[in-house]
């Protein structure tokens, strides 16, 4: 019996752009983002904020290292908020929808310059707030641990009271999906191109 949805972000409530990050950065004149920049995670002082290994304002003191003098802090994040396109109206009437049948939940890797920002604004944008769409987040940042580390899998269980086989995880990373059906978890893996609302259709949910 499935009782809780457990939603990914990126890639599957909110579409996203790595290359228009890119673009971005190096319009601020940084040689080579994407060394930093993956598809489903990122490295360097972008998966140190991610990982909640440092703080927003350390992470823009490394990320000067690559830059030329005189990018402001302001600039520096909006490049990489430049990641997220938004959260179509469709998706947010649709977890809504979701929440009148299921707990709904979010598991994701992400950093407090977005979190706070960006991601706080898209959920917002219809008057409410995250809370009116899930009842809980699980962070990458304030755990310390990405996806697909099973860490942030059992810490989503004991902070949120699930259980696996009792939750759907969707996310547009195979990676992390193996990880969390390899802890018990029902998974649908969200390709590009696809919307979770006909996945979890096709799946009698």
């Amino acid at each position: 019996m499935i009782k809780n949805l457990l939603f990914d972000l990126g890639g599957v409530i909110m579409d996203i752009d790595r290359m228009q990050c890119v673009r971005a950065y190096k319009k601020l004149g940084m040689a080579d983002p994407e060394q930093f920049l993956g598809e489903y995670s990122q490295s360097g002082p972008f998966g140190q904020l991610e990982s909640g290994a440092i703080t927003p304002e350390q992470w823009r003191a490394e990320l000067r290292h690559y830059l030329p003098q005189g990018v402001t802090d302001a600039q520096i994040d909006e490049a990489f908020c430049d990641f997220l396109i938004g959260i179509p109206a469709h998706r947010l009437d649709a977890l809504k929808q979701l929440r009148t049948k299921y707990n709904v939940y979010i598991l994701s890797n992400t950093n407090p310059v977005m979190w706070n920002t960006r991601i706080a604004e898209e959920f917002a944008k219809q008057g409410e707030s995250l809370s009116a769409y899930c009842s809980g987040a699980i962070t990458s940042f304030e755990e310390k641990v990405m996806k697909p580390d099973a860490r942030i899998f059992e810490a989503a269980c004991t902070k949120l009271g699930i259980k696996p086989q009792e939750t759907v995880f969707l996310d547009d990373s195979a990676t992390n999906t193996a990880a969390a059906a390899a802890l018990g978890f029902e998974t649908i893996t969200v390709a590009p191109g696809t919307e979770f609302t006909d996945l979890l259709k096709s799946k009698g949910l």
